[in-house]
């Protein structure tokens, strides 16, 4: 019997190795899966590589695992904001190392690796700092520049709801690099509010097939966020969120 479900967060994470490169889905807090990264900070592995669509928000999440100074190399395409000061002051230290990557470029590097693909050309970046080195070619009177895929040893995600093969839908925008970076990763590891029974999810709108997910673990509801509503935490100006703002 395929049942993917796995008893708390600390399971879901067993076996992540020190120097593993690690997607995290989210875009900014939407759709980041607090809970396993919290369980990862909890597990030890350190000297990580992690693919992330930003590089930490406030002090929890993904700045909490970068607080812990447990990531060698983060690669990211939106690594400044007002409250990326964890990031931030690590750089200047020079103890941690950015790959800076244009949204779409890294998007498309991760989805390549899942549908595997070798390398594709982009003109993102050409004649940019962010090109230099690569192998360029003009195509119909354009220059492209060469980019590789991104796959990892584990992927992070975070979905709304699960049956027990596995099968993910998201809620909203929080859906953003799930579903990419579950056909990237060697090992997918998603958190969820809910599992639902086998038949609860109607097939047209399974948006991640079961066979792209290892481990599921629901988290129930969650202390940070109530009815889509973010509970602490800041906003892009470094204010307090209030309880009443939405995300989708």
């Amino acid at each position: 019997m395929i049942d993917k479900i796995v008893q708390d967060p600390a399971a879901a994470v067993a076996g992540i190795a020190d120097g593993a490169t690690v997607m995290i889905g989210g875009f900014g807090r939407a759709g980041q899966p607090v809970e396993l990264i919290d369980a990862l900070i909890e597990q030890g592995a350190r000297e990580l590589t992690i693919v992330n669509n930003n590089a930490g928000n406030g002090d929890v999440g993904l700045a909490a695992l970068l607080a812990e100074r447990r990531v060698r190399k983060i690669i990211c395409s939106f690594p400044r904001q007002s409250d990326s000061w964890v990031f931030d002051a690590l750089y200047r230290e020079g103890a941690i190392e950015l790959e800076l990557v244009p949204q779409g470029n890294l998007a498309e590097r991760i989805r390549a690796a899942g549908a595997g693909i070798g390398a594709f050309y982009t003109p993102t970046g050409v004649g940019t700092e962010l090109a230099a080195g690569k192998e360029t070619r003009e195509i119909g009177g354009r220059t492209y520049a060469l980019e590789y895929p991104i796959s990892a040893d584990v992927a992070l995600i975070s979905a709304l709801s699960a049956d027990r093969w596995g099968n993910l839908v998201y809620r909203a925008t929080a859906r953003n690099f799930g579903p990419i970076m579950a056909a990237a990763a060697q090992l997918t590891v998603v958190q969820v509010d809910g599992v639902v029974p086998l038949g609860g999810i109607d097939p047209e709108v399974v948006v991640t097939p079961g066979i792209y997910v290892d481990r599921v673990v629901a988290v129930g509801e969650r202390p940070w966020l109530r009815d889509g509503a973010f509970v602490g935490g800041v906003d892009l100006s470094g204010d307090p969120v209030p309880s009443e703002g939405r995300v989708s």
